[in-house]
């Protein structure tokens, strides 16, 4: 037995992302544990979060309106990527692997929500 959003493999790929995100953000300075680590935590874990709530939802509509806010709170963790670049707590590397992955999901989001919203 299992709930619909855990077939849906936007769902799994925001779940994975969301722990990578976690992983990353071990190696942040302890004195942003309140502030960038707890944000792109909280943002990245919203992705997958909203995916769920919204697909229990009754109307597509509604659904639709809680996809776009994974697309926003996918771009809310892009932004605090871009933070943490700056401020030197990743490498370029680590930046580019975490930032693709968000292409990579924001797109599939992009077409999911436009799928939902025509059927």
């Amino acid at each position: 037995m299992s709930f619909k959003f855990e077939k849906l493999i936007i769902w799994q790929r925001a779940m994975d992302y969301g722990e990578e995100i976690y992983t990353m953000s071990l190696q942040f300075p302890k004195h942003e544990i309140y502030n960038l680590s707890s944000q792109i935590l909280r943002a990245s874990d919203s992705v997958a979060l909203n995916i769920s709530e919204g697909s229990i939802l009754q109307s597509n509509a509604e659904f639709n309106r809680f996809l776009g806010y994974s697309i926003r709170s996918l771009a809310e963790t892009v932004t605090c990527l871009h933070k943490a670049k700056r401020r030197n707590y990743i490498t370029q590397e680590i930046f580019n692997k975490h930032y693709n992955e968000a292409f990579n999901l924001m797109n599939m989001l992009i077409a999911f929500k436009s799928k939902v919203k025509n059927d």
